[in-house]
């Protein structure tokens, strides 16, 4: 294949690889302004520029959180902010050795033709966007695909479709300078079990990667970002190295080894869950000719935000829930998660969301 050999080869296959950095994840703090107010609403904090710049101040100034991440995922609001002394947040996150990334998609609309299956919006006008957020700081971007199972999905044209935007996005990212993360999500909501959801893992991945293949996206400037392999979110749970093990065996049958890292999706797991089955894929003893990591959003933030509450007094503690969670997180990249002794609150409950929406 001839793939992408432009200006930006070098760097692009340089961040990727140093994204995936074995001890280091990404945090996902690209909430939109929706988003983040429902995240708000549940602890009564009012959906305002102020508010928000204050919780993503929090999370980037946690003392000794920045060891453990290397990306950080920005709405575009927040790749402007400023600290409340005046700092740039991407100058506080390059100064503490994480690239910013940044969410250039424009959310999901129905795919005529299907049963409410969606495809993402915001082709026209990525390269344009791209140089701008090149030019602002940003090294990297996230474009999230959406894809459910039901008892006739995901549909061959919604995979199809799916796969396409996210080549198309990523050689777009690509000529722009900006590392693009592949997420295929393939949504928890069902009754199906593990085996639906691996057999279908496989046909997305291949689909995507295909796609990437035929749009010539230099892969080792790329990094995947899908869903673990699991149950639904009505059937019977799992053991972990089960999770493990089908999660793996499907990136093993599909994912090219030249691509450098794979940062997970928590998908609406508990912060606690997600950290354990992560370590148990870093655990498992296999062939894994990549990285394993995290691009965790809830799983990183419940007990920050609970803690938090919108109140000054409460930044440190906010901030000492935030650290255990990096921590822990980092740890379990390297298969080395102990588990937590004594749980914060929110960091075991779940945070599945049916249909979710950014």
């Amino acid at each position: 294949m001839s793939c992408y050999k432009g200006k930006y080869a070098d760097e692009l296959i340089a961040n990727a690889a140093y994204i995936g950095t074995p001890g280091k994840g990404i945090l996902a703090a690209d909430e939109s302004t929706g988003t983040i107010g429902k995240r708000f609403s549940s602890i009564n904090v009012e959906n305002v520029e102020s508010n928000r710049r204050a919780l993503r101040e929090l999370l980037f100034t946690t003392p000794g959180a920045v060891q453990y991440l290397s990306g950080v995922i920005l709405f575009e609001e927040t790749l402007y902010q400023k600290t409340a002394s005046g700092k740039p947040f991407v100058d506080v996150l390059k100064e503490g050795g994480v690239l910013p990334g940044i969410k250039v998609d424009k959310g999901t609309v129905e795919l005529p033709g299907t049963n409410g299956e969606t495809t993402t919006q915001g082709l026209d006008g990525l390269a344009e966007r791209c140089q701008k957020y090149y030019e602002a700081g940003a090294r990297f971007a996230k474009w999230r695909a959406v894809l459910k199972i039901g008892a006739n999905e995901p549909s061959q044209l919604a995979i199809n479709e799916n796969a396409n935007g996210l080549a198309r996005y990523a050689i777009i990212c690509q000529q722009n300078g900006l590392v693009p993360i592949v997420e295929p999500e393939i949504l928890v909501d069902g009754s199906h079990d593990i085996n639906k959801c691996a057999d279908v893992t496989e046909r997305v991945l291949a689909a995507c990667y295909k796609a990437l293949n035929d749009h010539h996206v230099l892969l080792e400037g790329t990094l995947l970002k899908p869903n673990m392999v699991t149950p639904g979110s009505e059937a019977a749970k799992v053991a972990p190295e089960v999770i493990a093990e089908y999660t793996i065996r499907a990136l093993q049958r599909t994912m090219p080894a030249a691509v450098p890292a794979v940062v997970f999706l928590s998908g609406g797991q508990s912060e606690e869950e997600a950290t354990v089955n992560l370590n148990a894929m870093n655990k498992l003893q296999t062939k894994k000719p990549w990285s394993l990591s995290f691009s965790f959003g809830r799983a990183l933030q419940q007990s920050t935000l609970k803690a938090w509450a919108g109140k000054e007094e409460n930044v440190q503690k906010a901030q000492a829930a935030f650290l255990t969670r990096c921590k822990a997180n980092s740890e379990a990249t390297l298969g080395k998660y102990a588990g937590a002794t004594n749980l914060s609150e929110g960091a075991s409950e779940s945070l599945h969301v049916k249909d979710y929406k950014y």
